[in-house]
Order: C-alpha cells, then structure tokens, then sequence
C-alpha cells in the first residue's frame, strides 16, 4: 500500500515544480470566478448581470484549459495550442466589452453593480492576458499587452466613457495584465529551468562514469601500448630467424616471455590501483558529488584505525551505493552510517526515492543494480566482501527507503592463512608458479619457469619474518 503522501513523495524534483505550477494556475483560474463573476451575482442574480457571470465562469474555465495545455506545450509534450489561445483572446475581447457596455447602457443603474462591473472587466483582461502569456514566446507578450491597453481605450471612447475613465483604465490593463503576464514568464522560466538542472545532474552523473573508463583506458594503452608493439616486434623477428634456422630466434623469444612478464605486471598493478579504494576519500567524494547534484549527504562515524583491508572493501561499499543513489530513483537525502560493533565493522547507506525508479520496482532503484536481484553491481560488491569474511544486504526499507548493509571483521585479510597470490606464466613452452604465505608475517616470492621445454620453481617461506 502507498503510504499517505506518498503520490507526492514519489515524483521528481521537475515534476514536482509542474505539479505546483500546474494547480497554482488552475487556483488562479477559480479565482477569477469568485472574485468578479461573485462580486457581481452578489448584486443582481439575474437578468443580464446573471448571464455576465455564467459567461465569466465560462472564461475562468477556457483559462484553465488554456494554461494547462500551455504547460503541456512549454514542457514538449505537445504542439503550442494556437486555436486555444485564439479563443481565449477573442473571449476577453467581447467579455471586456460587455462589461464597459453593460456600465454605460445597463438596465440597472447603481454605483455598487457599475464598480462591481468594472472590477468584472479588469480582472477578466487581466486573467486572460496572464494565460495567454503562458502559451505565447515572450517576445510577443509585450505586444499583446499593448493591444488590450489600446483596446480599452478605444472601446470605451466608442461607447462614451470619460477621456480620463479611459485612460485609468489602459492603465489597469497595463498593470493588471503585465503583472500576472510577468508571473507567467517567470513560472515559465523557473520551470524549464528546473527540468534543465535536472537533466544537467544526470549528464554529470554519466561524464563522472565516462571518464573513469576513460583514465582506466589511457592508464592501461600507457601501460601496454608500447609493450605490446614492441612484443608484435619481435615475435615478428623471431619466426623469421626461426624459418632460416638461426638460433637468435630462441633469444628473441626470450625477450618477448620476458617483456610479457614485465607488462603483466604493470597491468596488475594498474588494476590493484583501480580496485582500490581508500573509505575516508570516498566519503569525502559521495558527499561532494551527492550535494552537487542536490542530494543531502550525511555521514556520520568514525573510520580511523580501520585496516587496510578493511577501508578498500567498505570504500567500494560507498563508491557503488554512491552511484546508485545517482543514477536510479529520486533521492532527496542520503545517509552514509560508519559503527563499529564488537570484531566487525557496519556501514550502512540509506536513500530515499527509490520507489520514484522509472522501470524498476519500489525500492528498487532503476531495478538494476540497486535492487538487488542479480545486479552486476552488487554481485561484484559481494564478491569483494565474501573475500574478506564479509557480508552485504541490500533492499528496500520503510516506505521509499532504499538500505545497502555491508559488515566486515576488523581481522580482515590479517591471520593464519590469510593472504596467497598465484601467478601463471607463459612463454615457449609452459611455466607455472604458485606461492602462498601463512602465518603471521609470512612472505612468499616465485619465479617463473621459462624455456624450450616445461619449466616450474616455487618457492615458499615460513616463519615469522621469513623470506624466499
């Protein structure tokens, strides 16, 4: 069941800036009717003072579907409503008229119903100058005030009001109908406005990506580019000796297992650098990158004095929660909780938003990796704290609450049989390597067996301190 409010609570930041300036008008709309079309059945019910209201009524209601459909056509989701706005002018037009007509040759001569008329006239080219600013470029708005103002003054010299009543009222038009028409612009403004920071956040969430993969990319062609060339090279040079029978070509393969080697190495240490990830300098970049794209980050707890170990896996922890939070749902405010409880430390990330997740299912941002079901993120945030005796939960909480749970052991990585590494090389013919360090302090260094032939050499060391 959708909690109360939670309509609102579930949409976007953009959508809910329309929401708000889509019922503010139709709010504007109803106040046209209650307070000129009321004003003045207050004073005569019937007759054509009745039919004046019923046609005021009438005009309140062309406002609001003009206005709406102007939103519509402001957001790009439909063509501008021309014929709509045509008849809205023209309905302002006769119903001003009418007005300035009824108070000059009315039926019912009396000061109360004429000022109640005359109110009936400038809220009414007021109201529909405002809405037709919302549907017109604002190059035209200008213009368009002008002509009601000239409009006025013509109409009322014709049905024979005063030169001054005519002039005060050009500039009840001019007032009343730029001040509404300058509020319709700015709602206009402020709300593609909104929809353009939004769709800018996302862009920056997607560049912050993109050029991660990017640095990852020139890190690994500075690495390997040259390597590579230069094994092409020789691999080249020694078939050739090899064809003619020359012994330099075993010498120049040599050099190829060795130059190998040597860019594996540097390609694993390119690697341990990307995985990673220092917790107190990923907490510091979520709060950064969430509060840029408006989302307030809190965080709370202490990481000092946690292992190595430890850091990296709760560091990944942040940095992928991080972009979930970015890329799915709606978030409005995100918590990051560091604690320490007895032999293990618990991180906890919490956002709201996520049942606001386009395609995906409540609770679930984006119903991919935030989710939790099979999500690659996840899966790999598993995989990282399963290897240090850690565990990870992640699902929806209360309400729109999206909770990502990671607990690891302070001993992480440390102790009897906790540290190993393999290392496989090929060459000519086939060379293997396998080390692995137990016990305190332990230390295990290999080379790889290279040649003609198979060749392997291990080497292991034990004891406090040991080295081989």
């Amino acid at each position: 069941m959708r909690r109360p409010g939670g309509w609102w609570r579930g949409k976007t930041t953009p959508a809910k800036v329309e929401t708000y300036t889509r019922w503010s008008f139709h709010f504007i709309a109803l106040i046209e009717v209650s307070v000129a079309g009321l004003s003045v059945f207050a004073q005569v019910g019937h007759g054509p003072a009745g039919a004046l209201c019923l046609v005021v009524a009438a005009h309140a209601a062309v406002c609001a579907v003009t206005g709406a459909r102007a939103l519509d056509w402001t957001c790009g989701r439909r063509e501008q409503p021309v014929r709509l706005l045509w008849t809205l002018g023209v309905l302002t037009a006769v119903l001003a008229a009418g007005a300035i007509a009824f108070v000059q040759f009315g039926p019912v001569h009396d000061d109360d119903l004429a000022t109640a008329v005359g109110g009936l006239f400038g809220c009414v080219v007021t109201f529909g100058i405002g809405f037709m600013a919302l549907g017109l470029p604002r190059r035209r708005v200008a213009p368009l005030i002008g002509g009601y103002a000239a409009g006025a003054v013509a109409v009322s010299l014709v049905l024979g009001v005063h030169p001054l009543a005519a002039l005060l009222t050009s500039v009840s038009v001019v007032l009343g109908g730029g001040f509404l028409a300058f509020t319709s612009v700015f709602s206009v403004w402020l709300l593609n406005a909104v929809f353009e920071l939004d769709e800018a956040r996302e862009t920056r969430a997607r560049l912050a990506v993109a050029e991660e993969r990017l640095r990852f990319g020139r890190d690994l062609h500075d690495v390997i580019g040259r390597n590579l060339a230069v094994i092409a090279l020789k691999s080249e040079l020694a078939v050739q000796l090899t064809r003619r029978g020359r012994p330099e070509g075993v010498e120049q393969m040599i050099e190829v297992q060795r130059i190998a080697r040597e860019s594996q190495r540097e390609v694993r240490d390119v690697v341990r650098g990307y995985r990673e990830a220092d917790l107190e300098a990923e907490l510091g970049g979520a709060r950064g990158v969430l509060g840029a794209a408006g989302i307030r980050c809190e965080v709370t707890g202490d990481t000092a004095g946690l292992p190595g170990p430890v850091q990296s896996a709760l560091g990944w922890v942040v940095r992928e929660a991080t972009t979930n939070v970015l890329r799915h749902g709606a978030a409005q405010r995100c918590a990051v909780t560091v604690r320490t409880t007895g032999e293990r430390v618990v991180l906890t990330v919490e956002n709201d938003g996520a049942g606001a997740a386009p395609g995906g299912t409540p609770g679930a941002p984006g119903g991919g990796p935030a989710g939790g079901r099979g999500g690659s993120g996840l899966a790999g945030l598993r995989e990282r704290l399963t290897a240090v005796g850690g565990t990870l939960e992640a699902g929806p909480a209360d309400g729109d609450v999206f909770r990502v749970v990671a607990r690891v052991p302070l001993g992480a990585g440390v102790g009897a049989g906790a540290g190993a590494s393999v290392a496989v090389g090929t060459g000519a013919g086939n060379g293997a390597s396998v080390a692995a360090g137990t016990g305190a302090g332990n230390g295990a260094s290999v080379a790889a067996g290279t040649g003609a032939g198979n060749g392997a050499s291990v080497a292991a060391g034990t004891g406090a301190g040991d080295e081989a």
